[in-house]
Formats: structure tokens, sequence, C-alpha cells
């Protein structure tokens, strides 16, 4: 296994092209500095003169190109330090970005508060006189009951730089501090780092390389678990503090409150998860144990393919094909914005030194969309290019369709269209081939990959997360061994007897980001219950339902989550749609069963 590259020595073709955004560096600089004066005529021309709904329209008109030419600014400098965290000119463009947005939020924080301070009668004449703000008007009154004082509102925008910092001191500890160097297995000195742990070694078929990486992995973010936890303390106490500030009876309500959901949906994704997909993927993990032949099913074994050797390794270039065919049915335009995203390098493929690890797709209103990922030439990554490109068709087609304000929809659906692409890749694949050990592959990466990651993975997380919220709550401080006993609970009341949890796996809890982006975990087994759905009508109904799914991505934030998921036939108010994803991943499982029988008979 070679050593990560610095990002000067990657081959260019594999990286995205910023200059979509910003020619360079210093056209970036212009802009930010051109940026600052703009905000400030602004602030002074509008604050304390909303007089009349005609001057309120023209102010919110204003505060959206002020939005449209900041979102180019956050997103370069988000990009640029992506790619390696550790160049000083990308931090600093960061540093230059963030300051802006601050002063930015709190320049216009007025804007919310005057509006919000006219009676109804008020708001309703700038609906009728600008029919295409009445999502804006009507986010406001969402808010009005959490309202503060408006010296207050703009004092809170301009500490917002420092509301980001434990992220951003979390990413460096992560991408900057923590040095794993090598570890040995079967004789090898092998070099580990986070991309080469959570890219191949995690699921490595070697049980020797894979087990004593886990170690090496975990021993090594042990030195690092209080300075981590600490961190993460941070951004719980700022959450319970915004919380406390605005009037919610709890953090979990104000993180909620965001995502247009109440507790209910919340908590029935965690809690029936946890009892009805368990026994699903005990029996998932018995399988692997037998087929591998393990002395014991360890939790670094939970990763490995079920038939390693039937997973085809395959380039940037032949994913293009695969993708194409899977997302075919998408229609033209779809698939013109998929093959524009390899032509015109959208994507980041390479590994480098610094790289934010995992892949995620960004997309600035007024552009198009850009994907991180890692390439290892593994099928695997096939599926999480699809995943990251159906970010993108979202937020392609609800950027062309929707304002800058009405674009981006609730957090609680953002990963249906994302999921839903990796089930269309893997029915496409299930359909061409007749080959029981290519098809155990592509179903054991359905559970694996899809399902594991999605409704396990993120689900523990959101099992874990909500424990922790419960003590914030009661005023609670966390620390790190409170942190790994609560981690290690939920991963052994998920997987029982079944599976030997290994000292370390508690430290799971260090290695997500998500924890400093509110409630988001639960949400990939939203998103994945609407996908599952959704991809079953595809199957069954084909054009019709396609077409209902297009409209749901044009509609971006104009609706509600629970309306989004109806206008794709998807009523997530009651159990019934997640009780038919946790029946559908016990088949998958009764599938994989078969067939093992089938291989081996």
């Amino acid at each position: 296994m070679e050593q990560l590259k610095s990002r000067n020595e990657v081959d260019v073709n594999y990286t995205w092209n910023l200059t979509d955004l910003f020619e360079s560096d210093e056209a970036f600089e212009q802009a930010a500095e051109n940026i600052r004066p703009e905000i400030e005529s602004y602030s002074r021309k509008y604050e304390n003169s909303l007089t009349d709904a005609s001057v309120a329209v023209e102010a919110i008109e204003g505060f959206k190109g002020l939005m449209e030419s900041l979102v180019p600014i956050g997103a370069y400098a988000n990009l640029r330090l992506s790619s390696d965290q550790g160049d000083a000119s990308a931090q600093r463009l960061s540093g230059i970005a963030s300051n802006i947005g601050t002063y930015f939020g709190s320049e216009t924080s007025f804007l919310t508060s005057e509006l919000l301070q006219k009676d109804e009668s008020f708001l309703k004449d700038i609906r009728t006189r600008a029919p295409e703000f009445e999502n804006f008007v009507d986010e406001l009154l969402k808010q009005k009951p959490y309202q503060l004082d408006a010296k207050v509102e703009k004092a809170l925008a301009s500490y917002s730089t420092v509301f980001e910092g434990p992220y951003s001191l979390y990413l460096k500890t992560k991408l900057l501090d923590i040095d794993f160097g090598t570890f040995t297995a079967n004789g090898q000195e092998i070099p580990l780092s986070y991309l080469a742990f959570e890219g191949e070694l995690e699921s490595h078929e070697d049980t020797e390389v894979r087990r004593n990486a886990f170690r090496a992995f975990s021993d090594k973010l042990a030195d690092y678990q209080h300075t981590t936890a600490a961190t993460y303390d941070l951004q719980l106490k700022q959450e319970k503090t915004t919380a406390d500030l605005r009037g919610f009876d709890s953090v979990i309500d104000y993180l909620l409150h965001r995502q247009d959901v109440d507790q209910t949906l919340y908590n029935r994704q965690i809690d029936m998860i946890m009892s009805d997909l368990a026994p699903h993927m005990r029996r998932y993990a018995k399988l692997l144990k037998r087929v591998h032949g393990l002395d014991e099913m360890k939790y670094e074994d939970l990763k490995i393919s079920l038939d390693p050797s039937s997973e085809p390794e395959i380039s940037v270039e032949e994913s293009r094909k695969y993708i194409n065919d899977a997302l075919g049915i998408m229609g033209e335009d779809y698939l013109n914005m998929v093959n524009r995203a390899y032509d015109e390098r959208w994507i980041d493929f390479v590994k480098n030194k610094g790289k934010s690890t995992g892949a995620f797709c960004a997309s600035p209103y007024g552009s198009h969309p850009f994907i991180l990922i890692s390439w290892t030439s593994l099928m695997t990554e096939v599926f999480v290019l699809a995943h990251e490109l159906g970010h993108a068709g979202h937020f392609y087609n609800a950027n062309r369709e929707q304002n800058v304000f009405d674009a981006r929809s609730s957090m609680y659906f953002i990963e249906a269209p994302s999921t839903m692409n990796e089930m269309l890749m893997a029915n496409h694949l299930l359909e061409n081939s007749d080959d029981p050990k290519f098809k155990r592959w592509v179903i054991s990466s359905i559970i694996s990959r899809t399902y594991y990651h999605n409704c396990v993975t993120h689900l523990l997380e959101a099992a874990y997360q909500r424990e922790v919220y419960k003590k914030v709550d009661n005023n609670e401080s966390v620390s790190a061994p409170e942190l790994n006993r609560l981690k290690r609970q939920v991963i052994e009341e998920f997987w029982g007897e079944d599976v030997t949890i290994t000292e370390g796996a508690e430290l799971t809890w260090m290695r997500q980001p998500h924890y400093y982006m509110g409630l988001y975990p639960y949400t990939y087994s939203a998103g994945l219950t609407i996908a599952t759905a959704m991809s079953k009508r595809v199957l069954n109904e084909g054009q019709p339902a396609v077409d209902d799914w297009l409209k749901v991505l044009k509609s971006g934030g104009t609706k509600s989550p629970v309306e989004l998921a109806q206008m794709a036939g998807v009523d997530v108010t009651t159990d019934q749609p997640l009780r038919d994803t946790i029946d559908y991943i016990g088949e998958l499982v009764d599938q994989l069963e078969a067939l093992t029988e089938e291989i081996e008979g």
C-alpha cells in the first residue's frame, strides 16, 4: 500500500476544477473584498427603513442578491480546504470566507428582526406583491416564537465564526494532527491513515490486516479522545445555550425545528430500527462469520465483503458506463448532468494527504455541483459515486427551478435522492447478471454499503446522539469516558451476543463529523426509507414514477419533508414505509443465505 501523495503530486485530471467558481485565489479575494462595501451599503439603506411592503420587497430582493454573491465565496473556500486541510493558502481563504459570512450575518440580521415586528397584514402584503417570496415569509413566521431582540440577534450573528469553531477544531485534530504511522501484519509494515483505514483497510479481506489495522487505528484515536471530547462538548454547550435562549423545550426540539420534523418521526426512526432491524443484521453477521470461517465475529469484521473475489476492480473511466446505464431511467437531462460531471471535472477522485475523508457533494447556488470522493478502484465506489450524484441531481434540478431561499430541502429529506440512486444502481446490476456469485456480491453490497451505512452506521450514531442530548438537556457536560460508555452501550444493544465488541469500538464516535451538523445521522435512514419505497415504484411503474420523482427534486425546499415524501407516494407520518424497508432488508438477507447455499452446494 502506497504512502499518500501531497496534493501537488496528484494527477490534476482527476481533481475538481474550481475555476468554474473563481479563476484564481486572487479572483476569490477580490470578490470577498468587493462584497463588503455592498453589504455595508445595503445595511445603511434598509435598516430602520422598512416603512411599507414595497420597500420590504426591495430589501428582500437586495438580500437575495447578496446571498447569491456570497454562495460562490463560501463554496470556493470550503472546497479548497476540503481537498487539503493542511494547505496554508486554503486555510487563509477559509478565514476570509468565514469573516465575510459573519459580517454579512451581523449586518443583515435587522431584516428578519424588523419584518417580524410588523403585523400580519404587512407580511401578507409582501406575499401579494412578491409571490416568489411566499416561502421566505412563511419561514420567517415559523421563527417568530423563537426570535430574540434585534440587538441580541445581531450579537449572535457576530459570533457565528466562534460558533463554527468546534467543527473546525475537530477537523484539524482529525486530518492534520493525528499521525497514524504504520502497523504490522503478516510481517509487513503497512502505512495507516484515515483515508487508508476507511477506504480499504477496515474492509480488507485478510483478517490479520483488517484486525491489526483496527487495533492500531483505535489505539491512536484513543490518544486524542480527551481533546476531541472537549471539542464536542463545546459544540453541545453552544447548541444548548442557543436552544435555551430561544425558548425551546429541549436541544432536540431546537434542532428538529430547522428540519420541519417533530419528535414522533425522529424517535420512530431510531427506536424501530434498533428493535426490528437488529435481528436481520445479526443474521447477516452470522453469515459473514460462516462464509469467512472466522473464529469469532468481531466488530472490526462487520465491514468485510461477503465475497471479495467477486467484486470487480473498476477504473474512473469504466465507472461512467455503469452510472449511465443505471441512472438512464432518470432521463436525458439527468444523464447530461452526469456526463458533464465527468467531462467538466466536477468530481475530485484523487487520494492525497490532508483531503477530507468520506465523500460529499456541494451544490452552490448559481453554479454546478462539486463531488469529493477518494477512488479506490473497487466496484463499491460506483455505489458511492451514484449516491453523491443523487445529491447533485437533486440540487441541479432544485437550483434551476427555485430561488436561493427555496432551493434547499429539509435535512430530513436530503438523503432520499442520494440513496435512491444507490437503489437504482443495485437494481441495474442485479437485472444484468445471472452469475450467483456476482449477484451475491451485489446484494451484500446493498446491505453492507447502502443499508449498513445508512441504517446501521448512521442509525447507531443517531441512537448515541440522542443519549448525549438527553445529558445535555440535564445540563451535564460530557467527557471521553462518558461518550465511550454511551457509544459502547448502543453498539452492544444492537449487535447483542452475535458480535464481539472489541475494545476501541466505542471510539467510533470520534470518526464522524455529523455530530457537528445537528441531528443529521438519523436522516440517512429516513432518506433511505423514502428511497426504498420510491425505487420499488420505479421498478413496478417505470416512467410515471420517475416523473413524480423529478417533480419532487425540482420542488427543493418549497414543501416540508412529509409533503415531499407524499408527492413521491410515500406517507412517512405512518410507520409503514419504515416497516416495509426493514422487511425488504430481511428479504435481502434471505436471498444471501439462499445464494450462499447454491454457491457452496
